[in-house]
């Protein structure tokens, strides 16, 4: 049990550190992924840098995710759901507009006039809370690979077991600190899960 998203930071940190790194950017996923990711950074002396990705609502039932897409990249469908509903890929390009305009918004309410830093030749660490389905740290990681980093980690303090399948097919690799079988919602493994401001987003991000 994590005492809060520093604490699951500051372990997670001391895991990362016993690996060899070679000029790591951190990219943290808003807005819960941050106060993790900050211990990380300062423990590999590697800049934070924010990642945002969104889901993608079903037509009619946004509240229904059907994938996930960053500001930039690909996105990623979940093709069981969409399987579910008689669907493609095709048939909800507008949702997929809509969930990436949502993430270019946030990172501009983020980060101003900033252009976020670019992965291109560096170790790129994706950093979140905990993972339950995988499909926002997917989009993330999609994003992050289409612009060439030298290596490519996703990390987390807690996920379940089948996130980490879908998780090793799109990372170089994935480090979960627990992996528990019985996996309900990220928070069961937090004593404070309060949800992340804004105000502490922008606290954790360079200026």
């Amino acid at each position: 049990m994590f005492r809060n998203r520093a604490d699951a930071g500051a372990r997670l940190a001391a895991v990362l550190a016993e690996r060899d790194w070679s000029d790591p950017v951190v990219f943290g996923l808003a807005r819960g992924g941050l106060p993790v990711a900050a211990p990380v950074a300062e423990e590999l002396d590697a800049p934070l840098e924010l990642m945002v990705a969104r889901k993608i609502g079903a037509p009619g039932r946004p509240e229904l995710g059907l994938g996930a897409v960053a500001a930039d990249g690909p996105p990623f469908f979940d093709r069981a759901g969409l399987r579910a509903l008689g669907l493609t890929p095709e048939d909800i390009a507008d949702q997929v507009d809509h969930a990436r305009a949502e993430a270019r918004d946030q990172v501009r309410r983020y980060l101003g006039e900033r252009t976020p830093r670019s992965a291109a030749g560096h170790e790129a660490v994706v950093v979140d809370d905990g993972v339950a389905t995988g499909g926002t740290a997917i989009a993330a990681l999609r994003a992050l690979r289409s612009s060439a980093p030298l290596r490519l980690v996703f990390a987390a303090p807690v996920g379940a077991p089948s996130a980490a399948e879908k998780l090793a097919r799109e990372a170089d690799e994935v480090v979960f600190l627990r992996e528990p079988k019985q996996f309900h919602a990220v928070g069961e493994f937090y004593v404070d899960f309060s949800p992340t401001s804004d105000q502490e987003v922008l606290a954790l991000l360079p200026s």
